[in-house]
C-alpha cells in the first residue's frame, strides 16, 4: 500500500499533470483499491470543508498585496533606498539584494514574487557594476525565497491548516530563523567576495554616504509600516491573521493610491494575477485534502509512521534520513505540490519523534526554500533566468544559487541544535507552545 501510493504520485508527476490532478486521483485510486468502502461521496463535504477556512482567507489578501507592491513602484525605490547601506560592504549590491528581499518578503509572503520583484530591480545594476554574474544571480534567486520564511507566509498559512497549528505561533518561529538566514546569504556573499574580490563590483568612491542614506529612509517606512500592521496587530491581540491580513491589504491600497499609482490597469492585473494564484493553491488543497482523508481512512498514514517508528533509529537520525529525503524531493518536485502531498504523511513522524509541529514547519519551510533554487526544477531559478533580459546560461543560476544552498543547511543544522531559535518567540507570545 506504501509503495503503491509513493508510486503513483511519482509516475503521476513525472508526467507533468497538474498537480491537483495528481493528488486528486491518487487518493480516487487508493480509495477503489484498500478502502471498504468508496470515498468519492465524501469528495463535496471535503471540498467544502477544506475551502471555507476562514485562515485561508488571508491568502489570497496576502497574494494580493504583493501584486500591488510589485506594480506600484514600491520595490524600486525600496532597493535604491537600501543601496547607500551596504556600499561599503565588499559585494554591495548582493548585500542590497538580501536585504531588499528579506523586507519586501515581510509584506508579499511569496518567494517567486519576491525573487520577480527584486530581479527586475537589480538585474540591470549587474553588468554595469562588473559584478560576478552567477553570484549576483543567486543572490537574488537565494534572496527570494525568505518570502515564505519571514512572516507574513502563505506556505505557513497552508502549513497551518494542513496540521492545525497556529498561524501566530508559525509567524513568530519564522522571525529570528528568517532574519539570521538573511544574515548568513549576507555572510556567504561577503566570504566569496573576500577570497575573489574583483567578484565584488566597483568600490565606493564618495566620501559620505549618509545625506544619501537620511535621504533614503522614507522609502523604507512603508514596507516597514506594513510589516508593523500585519504582524503587529496579530500579536497586539487587535486581529486575528486573517483579520491582519486585510489591515494589510487596506494599507497597501492606500499606500498605492498616495503614490499615484492605483490605475484601473494596475487594479485589474492585479486582480487576474491574485485569482490565478490563488485558484491554484485552492484547487491543490481541496485535491490534498480529499487525498489527506483516504490516507487515513485506509490506514496509510499509520501505517508510515509506524513503519518509520519501526526502524529503531534514534530521534536525530531520523530527522536527518528526512532532511535528505527532502533535499532530493526538492529537486524534482514543485515546491507547493511537495509540501502539500508529504505534510500529512511526515508530520505525524516527526511530531512521534517528539518534536514540535511548530519547530518542524520552520525546518520544513527552509527545505521547501532548498527545493526553489536546487535543479531541475528550483522555481526561483527559472524566474530570476525570465527577468534577466538579454538572456544568458542558465548554468549561471545554478553556480550561484549553490553557496545559498549551504547557508541553509547551516540553519538547520542550528535549528537542530539550538531549537529555542525557532521556539524562543512563539513561547513568549503563547507560553502554551511546546518546545
Amino acid at each position: 500500500m506504501i509503495g503503491a501510493a509513493f508510486v503513483l504520485l511519482l509516475v503521476m508527476l513525472v508526467l507533468s499533470l497538474p498537480v491537483a490532478a495528481v493528488l486528486a486521483l491518487t487518493g480516487y485510486i487508493l480509495s477503489e483499491n484498500y478502502a471498504f468502502f468508496p470515498m468519492t461521496g465524501a469528495a463535496g463535504e471535503l471540498a467544502w470543508n477544506s475551502s471555507e477556512d476562514f485562515i485561508l482567507i488571508a491568502a489570497p489578501m496576502f497574494i494580493m498585496m504583493g501584486e500591488l507592491m510589485h506594480r506600484s513602484g514600491v520595490s524600486g525605490r525600496l532597493f535604491n533606498a537600501l543601496t547607500p547601506w551596504f556600499a561599503r560592504l565588499p559585494g554591495r549590491l548582493m548585500h542590497t539584494n538580501i536585504a531588499a528581499s528579506a523586507v519586501f518578503a515581510a509584506t508579499s509572503g511569496s518567494s517567486i514574487a519576491t525573487a520577480a520583484t527584486i530581479g527586475t530591480v537589480a538585474i540591470p545594476n549587474m553588468d554595469k557594476g562588473g559584478y560576478n554574474r552567477p553570484l549576483f544571480l543567486g543572490s537574488i534567486a537565494a534572496g527570494g525565497t525568505l518570502g515564505i520564511l519571514i512572516p507574513p507566509s502563505i506556505n505557513m498559512i497552508i502549513y497551518a491548516v494542513l496540521t492545525d497549528t497556529s498561524v501566530a505561533d508559525l509567524y513568530a518561529a519564522g522571525f529570528i530563523p528568517g532574519f539570521l538566514l538573511a544574515t548568513l546569504f549576507s555572510g556567504i556573499v561577503l566570504a566569496l567576495v573576500l577570497w575573489r574580490p574583483h567578484w565584488g563590483g566597483p568600490k565606493v568612491v564618495e566620501t559620505s554616504l549618509w545625506p544619501a542614506r537620511i535621504k533614503g529612509l522614507p522609502h523604507l517606512l512603508p514596507p516597514l509600516g506594513l510589516f508593523t500592521i500585519v504582524v503587529g496587530s496579530i500579536y497586539a491581540g487587535l486581529a486575528t491573521p486573517t483579520e491582519a491580513a486585510a489591515l494589510g491589504l487596506i494599507a497597501t491600497v492606500l499606500l498605492v493610491a498616495l503614490n499615484g499609482k492605483l490605475t484601473l490597469p494596475v487594479l485589474l492585473t492585479a486582480f487576474e494575477g491574485t485569482v490565478r494564484t490563488t485558484c491554484m493553491i485552492m484547487l491543490i488543497v481541496i485535491a490534498a485534502f480529499f487525498l489527506n482523508f483516504v490516507m487515513v481512512s485506509i490506514g496509510l498514514v499509520g501505517a508510515v509512521t509506524d513503519a518509520v517508528l519501526s526502524l529503531g533509529w534514534p530521534p536525530l537520525g531520523m530527522l536527518l534520513a528526512i532532511v535528505v529525503f527532502y533535499l532530493l524531493l526538492g529537486c524534482f518536485m514543485e515546491t507547493l505540490s511537495m509540501m502539500i502531498a508529504t505534510t500529512p504523511i511526515i508530520v505525524p513522524v516527526v511530531v512521534g519523534l517528539g518534536y514540535s509541529p511548530v519547530w518542524w514547519g520552520v525546518v520544513f519551510v527552509i527545505l521547501i526554500e532548498a527545493a526553489l533554487i536546487t535543479p531541475p526544477v528550483g522555481m526561483n531559478l527559472y524566474v530570476v533566468q525570465a527577468v534577466r533580459k538579454g538572456g544568458g546560461a542558465f548554468t549561471d543560476l545554478f553556480k550561484g544559487a549553490a553557496p545559498f544552498l549551504v547557508a541553509m543547511l547551516i540553519m538547520i543544522g542550528l535549528l537542530i541544535t539550538f531549537p529555542q531559535l525557532a521556539l524562543w518567540l512563539p513561547t513568549i507570545v503563547n507560553p502554551k507552545t511546546g518546545g
